[in-house]
């Protein structure tokens, strides 16, 4: 049976308020097929809310939410569990422990009522595990032992043995490596049940059956719309959807210009004619009883054309202001970056992995890629901070200027009592602050927002602070260092990011594990870090895939 005709969620006029007052959801009608969906939508716009309402951790205010069954939940912060062990996150620790005990001789009824017909637990578990290439685990292995990708990865083996209905996933793939996050795509994509994910990864989200998007336009409680496909697929109908809407409004208000100009040509006839009835009147030239009747008729006619341009303009402007609600306002960051004048000869950096050694020189843009663990944020840190150079069987970095900027993912190197204002002004003192408050407003920090202290600031605000002291300092930066800057961002502040960096004449270095946003920072080089060294890649296509995971850097 089709998904459209018995999904797995339904949302009926959904109302979520807080209790001080503030309305995240508004009247959300909407389901969620039975396949796999990606749910995007912008940074605040209540994707966080509408899935707790899913899971049943909050109530709504109004309307319903409707699960046709169990609901299970990975949390992107499955890895805080300290006291948990892989048995848990398969969720069979009490088959386990139960199983453990009737072979140390219990022969207490409810432990093989526990066991059930699972007594070849620890065989398929290692089956499961090793299936994904994590044949090495044990059922009372810590979590803290773990790496973050076999931690995902586990939890992921445990939703599937026994999938619930419906499946939701928060961020499965942050933090992994480009190994790991591969093997997520292959769990993820031949998912049983319904299965609803909110992740920035764009490659996740294209193997998704559907895309559902939760968009709130201006004065609106948010819409929820599904398209039969995934992410790249929708952002590229949305597109074309937006192109004819926007001409639909050029369209309108063209039509509505032409009736007001009509009006005003309709305007200047009466006009004349009524003068010309004046004149007559004056001199005399007409009877004064048929003068009254002719000035009766033309009235009443002078009533009726503007009555009937009238209700032309209202109509154009009902036009206009209906095609006006389909275009929508998303703002997007527009910036000239200050030119830091390279060479394309000038030497930035010079990475030494053993006797080989690779420079970066002028504006060039390198992908920095490994398996987690590895040592790329060490090398980054010995570049930006400086510092002796790493043991001799080991790469290192060395820096030819100072002038670098480095975007701190973790945002959190801000004087918290400072304004807006005065944190980027410290990038560019000799910058008017005018000017700055023109240039915050490209990065859409506007108005009254520039005076707010730091620490009053939301997660995707911070992050803008945080590129404008980036791009707008003053000089420029030769050289801009991101590791992983993508972690923590939704997809709104990604594009936000790329759109930022289009126009940066900088040398550029990242480490990042999205190959998506790689591609469209459009990388010049690729550099793999491995257990042997540096080595460079051709491209995406060359780099190798390890065999095992390590410890996030």
């Amino acid at each position: 049976m089709s998904s459209t005709l018995h999904p797995a969620v339904v949302l009926d006029g959904l109302t979520f308020t807080w209790p001080d007052g503030t309305t995240v959801l508004d009247g959300v009608s909407g389901t969620f097929g039975r396949g796999t969906t990606g749910l995007v939508g912008a940074n605040g716009v209540g994707k966080s809310t509408l899935l707790r309402l899913v899971l049943g951790e909050l109530t709504p205010t109004a309307g319903s939410v409707t699960v046709d069954g169990e609901v299970a939940h990975l949390d992107q912060f499955v890895h805080r569990l300290h006291d948990a062990t892989v048995a848990d996150l398969l969720g069979v620790r009490a088959v386990a422990e139960a199983l453990a005990a009737i072979e140390a001789g219990s022969t207490d009824p409810s432990h093989f009522d526990a066991v059930g017909d699972a007594w070849d637990v620890h065989e398929r578990s290692e089956a499961d595990l090793a299936a994904i290439g994590l044949d090495s685990l044990t059922l009372d292995r810590p979590l803290t032992t773990l790496s973050g990708g076999e931690i995902v990865l586990t939890a992921l083996v445990g939703l599937r043995r026994d999938p619930a209905a419906v499946t939701v996933l928060d961020e499965p793939t942050n933090n992994l490596d480009r190994a790991t996050r591969a093997r997520v795509h292959d769990l993820v994509g031949s998912w049983p049940g319904a299965l609803v994910v909110v992740s920035h990864d764009v490659a996740l989200l294209d193997r998704m059956d559907a895309t559902a998007e939760l968009h709130r336009a201006p004065g609106s409680g948010g819409t929820l719309t599904t398209f039969g496909g995934g992410y790249s697929a929708w952002r590229e109908h949305l597109l074309a959807e937006q192109e004819a809407a926007e001409q639909t409004l050029r369209t309108a208000e063209q039509k509505l210009r032409a009736e007001k100009r009509q009006r005003q040509e309709v305007e200047t006839r009466l006009a004349h004619r009524s003068k010309q009835g004046a004149k007559a009147a004056r001199e005399k030239r007409v009877p004064k009883i048929l003068l009254n009747t002719r000035k009766f008729k033309s009235e009443n006619s002078m009533a009726k054309v503007r009555g009937t341009q009238e209700a032309r303009i209202d109509e154009a402007r009902q036009a206009v202001d209906t095609a006006a609600e389909a275009v929508r306002d998303d703002r997007t960051i527009r910036i000239d970056l200050p030119d830091p004048h390279l060479s394309p000869r000038r030497r930035l950096v010079e990475l030494t992995s053993g006797e080989h050694v690779v420079e970066m020189r002028g504006s060039e843009r390198v992908a920095l890629v490994g398996r987690n663990g590895i040592g790329k944020t060490r090398l980054l840190r010995q570049l930006v901070h400086g510092g002796p150079g790493g043991a001799e069987d080991q790469p290192w970095a060395q820096a030819f200027t100072d002038r670098i900027g480095h975007l701190d993912q973790r945002l959190d190197d801000f004087d918290e009592t400072a304004s807006v204002l005065d944190t980027v002004r410290a990038a560019c003192p000799q910058a008017p602050p005018e000017q700055v408050r023109g240039q915050l407003a490209r990065f859409l920090l506007r108005g009254d927002q520039t005076s707010r202290p730091m620490s009053t600031l939301s997660g995707g605000e911070r992050f803008r602070v945080a590129l404008a002291r980036l791009l707008l300092a003053e000089p420029a930066h030769e050289l801009l260092v991101l590791d992983e800057p993508t972690n923590n961002l939704d997809l709104d502040s990604i594009d936000a990011l790329v759109s930022a960096l289009a126009s940066s004449r900088s040398g550029l270095l990242v480490v990042s594990h999205d190959d998506a946003f790689l591609e469209r920072l459009g990388v010049d080089r690729w550099l793999e870090l491995t257990a042997s060294g540096l080595r460079e890649a051709a491209g995406p296509d060359d780099l190798g895939i390890p065999e095992d995971t390590e410890e996030v850097d």
